[in-house]
């Protein structure tokens, strides 16, 4: 039997649930949907810094686009509303079926890892705040090569780290920009269909589509003949 890929997660929404940021953005703006907004704004300008060869570590990021779009509206925000921001940030749940979903490719024989835009310390916050942070045989940050994803750079660090190469990789995301990206170095992908993210019609596709990890999970079994 061919060797399993290795699986790499993304942490922010794929595993963890960000619409729980939503009382903040709507304490703050008086609009709950101002947190889509947000999180938007900050992948494009995370990528956008990237592509112009500006590395700047993501909570950063997170903080100066909360201000921008207070500054957009008129809306005056402090050092606590950014802490708050930050605090929510690193301590969001799991989505329900993760850590379920995450055993039984644990016991199928798949090896995981993560790898993140975030700060290691924050993704290892996010983590054990969920309870999942053993479950992953090693964490990774974008901020180990100071690009952050869907650059070739974050994937490649990835590959260097573990001494693979990019075809014995699997990315699982949320997030088509990722999928592309993990896609396009050569990385299989599988996408969750999380609210308000779907299939892109346009460029390298993922694999794997399913609405929810534990449906990845058993595409994953089955693709690749692992034990049950």
């Amino acid at each position: 039997m061919t060797a399993l890929p290795l699986i790499v997660f993304d942490v922010n929404e794929t595993l963890l649930d960000l619409e729980t940021m939503e009382p903040t953005f709507q304490r703050i703006f008086g609009d709950r949907s101002a947190m889509r907004l947000w999180f938007a704004n900050l992948i494009m300008y995370s990528a956008a810094l990237t592509v112009a060869g500006c590395y700047v570590p993501f909570t950063d990021i997170g903080s100066a686009v909360m201000k921008m779009l207070a500054d957009t509206r008129g809306i005056n925000i402090d050092d606590g509303d950014k802490k708050e921001l930050t605090e929510k940030f690193s301590t969001m749940p799991p989505h329900p079926e993760v850590p379920a979903a995450l055993r039984k490719l644990r016991d199928a024989g798949f090896r995981l890892f993560t790898l993140t835009d975030n700060l290691l310390e924050v993704q290892t916050r996010q983590l054990e705040h969920g309870g999942i942070v053993d479950l992953f045989e090693r964490r990774f940050s974008a901020d180990g090569v100071k690009h952050h994803k869907p650059s070739r750079q974050a994937y490649a660090y990835v590959e260097k780290e573990l001494g693979v190469e990019p075809s014995r990789l699997c990315l699982i995301a949320c997030h088509t920009w990722d999928t592309l990206g993990a896609v396009a170095a050569g990385w299989e992908a599988a996408l969750i269909k999380r609210i308000g993210n779907d299939v892109l019609g346009v460029g390298p596709q993922p694999q794997i589509v399913d609405d929810d990890l534990n449906g990845v999970a058993d595409q994953l079994i089955a693709r690749h003949g692992a034990r049950t």
